[in-house]
Parts: structure tokens; sequence; C-alpha cells
């Protein structure tokens, strides 16, 4: 049986600015190209709404697995969203609320036919911050508030914690404080802006300088067999790529598959067919759910091709 040829928009940042080595965006693109599929490419800018309809500017899109010249972009046409057959949205947080408003289209174009992956009303209510106290068991002791004393008094209850705002990525804006360091009333002030913006608080998990911070993907549902450990510099306490640290594979092991029974099935539920969970010490650390990376990592280190699986997926649920 011939698989039916679909047609997928990606809405991302813009193309030449990405890292093909390592853009997890780009694998897709490769991988539905493997397949035959048309592909279209948008940016934020690209999308818009008329009288309800959900409309875009596509540039029919040619990539290769080629650093140095790894797409060629036609000319921008008008096109309805919703006759697309899939729309894979990989634009990066910051999660604003320009960002809402994308999701607002992509719903419309949802409502229309097309398979939005991540599926819009999820990535709305699915902060990749907040959405842990939805799994309490998966993780370490977490606080968010906009409340400064609460704040200092998690610190002394767990003596050592990380603080970050709630619309990042990247590792941007994460800080390690220790109970009685000076810096923290400023940390406080900075992540609330004096205590009118919510902020997250954990506890400090030590694993990460050993173990790393290890993203489990989860393919409509399912983890990925590996993981990919993300150990720190030795002059930064964060686990993430763009902020220098080293990414390692490893399996999965007993417990990075039980946080993936617990969570993986809840998502898959809501629409989420890409996801990444950040792991320190065998707790859930964020739930990733806007533009999850690390899949060329793990595919170069394993053999692996899991945005093929990705797509396996969409053809599944668009009946190909």
């Amino acid at each position: 049986m011939t698989e039916k040829r679909l047609r997928v928009a990606v809405v991302m940042d813009p193309i030449e600015d990405i890292k093909p080595a390592k853009d997890t965006t780009l694998a897709m693109m490769l991988a539905a190209q493997r397949r035959g599929w048309e592909l279209a490419y948008l940016e934020l800018g690209h999308l818009w709404l008329r009288d309800g309809v959900a409309m875009g500017r596509a540039h029919a899109v040619e990539v290769r697995d080629d650093p140095k010249d790894w797409f060629t972009r036609g000319e921008p046409r008008t096109a309805c969203l919703g006759d697309f057959d899939a729309i894979l949205m990989r634009k990066d947080p910051p999660f604003d609320t320009e960002y809402i408003y994308s999701t607002y289209i992509l719903e419309r174009a949802e409502a229309a036919g097309a398979l939005v992956v991540n599926k819009p009303q999820g990535l709305r209510d699915m902060n990749e911050k907040v959405f842990t106290a939805w799994f309490p068991q998966c993780c370490a002791p977490t606080l968010i508030t906009r409340d400064m004393g609460d704040m200092h008094a998690f610190l002394r209850e767990h003596q050592r914690v990380v603080c970050k705002p709630l619309y990042g990525m990247g590792g941007r804006s994460i800080f390690v404080l220790e109970a009685g360091d000076k810096n923290a009333n400023v940390i406080f002030e900075t992540l609330t802006e004096y205590g009118g913006r919510y902020a997250i608080v954990q506890r400090y998990i030590p694993d990460i300088v050993t173990t790393g911070d290890a993203r489990v993907i989860l393919v409509d549902g399912e983890p990925v067999p590996y993981a990919l450990a993300r150990i720190p510099s030795a002059t930064d306490n964060r686990g993430n790529l763009a902020a220098g640290a080293k990414g390692v594979g490893r399996p999965l092991d007993d417990r990075d598959r039980w946080l993936a029974g617990q969570i993986g099935p809840v998502l898959r539920d809501r629409g989420m067919l890409f996801v990444g969970l950040d792991v320190i010490g065998g707790f859930v650390t964020e739930i990733n759910v806007t533009s999850p990376t690390g899949v060329r990592e793990l595919d170069r280190q394993f053999g692996l091709d899991i945005a093929g699986s990705l797509m396996d997926a969409i053809a599944r649920r668009r009946g190909g």
C-alpha cells in the first residue's frame, strides 16, 4: 500500500539562523522530505486570521543535510492553513503573548482540518515549568510564587535551590542559590519583578554535576530508548546545550521509563505528539512541549531516526 503524500507546513524561527548540525526542526523536515511529503515554511509573522480563517504566507522549501547549504526557499504564496495535512509548530520560546496569539491562529487551522503538532490548546495550557505540578509524584520539591518571603522560606528549608522565570528557554536567567547568599534578595526581586510576576524555585539536585540534565524524548506518548544527558561545563551550573553543556547519550533506566509512563500517556491523549522531559537525579524539572531538541545528537550517537518516528505518528493520525 502506497503511503499518502502529505502536505506539511513548518512554523519556525528564521531557517537561515539555525545551527543545522544540531537543529531538531531540520531533522523533522528532512524526515518528512525523505517520505516524499510536500514541505512549506512559515515564520510567526507569516500567519494571520481573516474572518475566522487561518491563513499563511507559505514558502515551498527544500532541505538538505549540509551544514553549509541546508535549504532552498521558494517565493511565498497565500495558503489556507487548514488545507495542510499537518502543521509542525516549532517556534522557540519565549512563550509570550505573541506566541499565545499564534496558537489561536493555529487552532483555527486545526478546526479546518489540519493536524497541528503540538496541539495549540496544549501549548497554551502546558507551561513547561508550571505543568510539572500535574505530576508531583515525578518532581523534586517545587514552589511557584510571586511572594519573595515564601521564596526565602523555601531557600532556608532546602538550603540550595534553583530559581528561574516561567517563560524562558536554553538556560536563560537560571540561578543557583545557597542559604545565606547575599544575592538572594536581588535575584528574587529580578525574577518576580518585585513581586509582580510568578517565578519558580526548585530544590537543587546535585546529580546534575555528575549525571547531568537528561532529555527524555516522548514520541506519541512513548519514550525514545535513549536519553541525552547534558553535563554542565566546569564553569556553569546549567545543563543546557545552549549554555555550553556537553550532550552524552545513555540508555533509559527504570526510573526514566517510570516517569515516561506517568506523563507520556496523559500528554498523548491531549494531542502532544513530541515532548521532551528534563530529568535530573530521577526527578522531572520541566516538560518541554514548544520546541524540544536533542534529536540530532541522539540520532548520531545511536543510529536512530527519531524524527522519522514522529512522521510515522503523524501518518497514522492522518490515515497514511
